[in-house]
């Protein structure tokens, strides 16, 4: 092996400094984890306020209460894909193999799989907002609603982009191999 070859201790110390420093993003999931506990709260207490205002409460008001319980759900989702997914793809194994409630998607999760399926999270937390909106128009600017509309779009343009650059690179590397 010629000296050039083999890696130094040096490169070696550096690779593992490397290596480990993915580590760092520990607090970052931690962080999550305590947002989802903000979240569970705010659900819990938008329940108990529609529930003690339900008989004052009209069918639109009812069905905006029940939409935003919706949103704080699905950013809960949101937030749990990102924990879990970030840290099983960028930090370490869960090691949860065999567990019965093992969610089916994170048998497969890679970096690509997670940026689709945060992207449709958003797409459907932003369909929510939209559909607040529209139920709510008569009180909301056209202009806020113009702008909600062009960023659900964007939105759509952006996750279809993806999705579509995820397709081109799979088939590239499926004919090279």
């Amino acid at each position: 092996m010629s000296e050039f070859s083999r890696p130094s201790n040096t490169s070696n110390l550096l690779a593992k400094m490397i290596f480990g420093s993915r580590w760092l993003q520990l607090p970052i999931y931690l962080g999550l984890i305590i947002v989802q506990g903000v979240y569970a709260y705010k659900f819990l207490a938008g329940l108990a306020r529609m529930l003690m205002n339900l008989t004052s409460m009209s069918e639109t008001d009812v069905m905006l209460a029940v939409l935003g319980l919706i949103d704080v759900v699905m950013i809960a989702n949101l937030l749990l894909m990102v924990t879990m997914g970030g840290y099983e793809t960028f930090v370490s194994r869960l090691n949860i193999d065999g567990d019965p409630d093992q969610p089916e998607w994170l048998d497969h999760v890679n970096a690509t799989v997670l940026k689709v399926k945060l992207s449709m999270a958003i797409i459907s937390i932003s369909s929510i907002h939209l559909l607040q909106t529209f139920i709510n128009a008569p009180h909301i600017p056209e202009a806020t609603m113009k702008w909600q509309v062009i960023i659900h779009l964007t939105f759509l343009v952006s996750a279809a982009a993806l999705a579509y650059t995820d397709k081109l690179l799979h088939s590239v590397s499926g004919s090279t191999h």
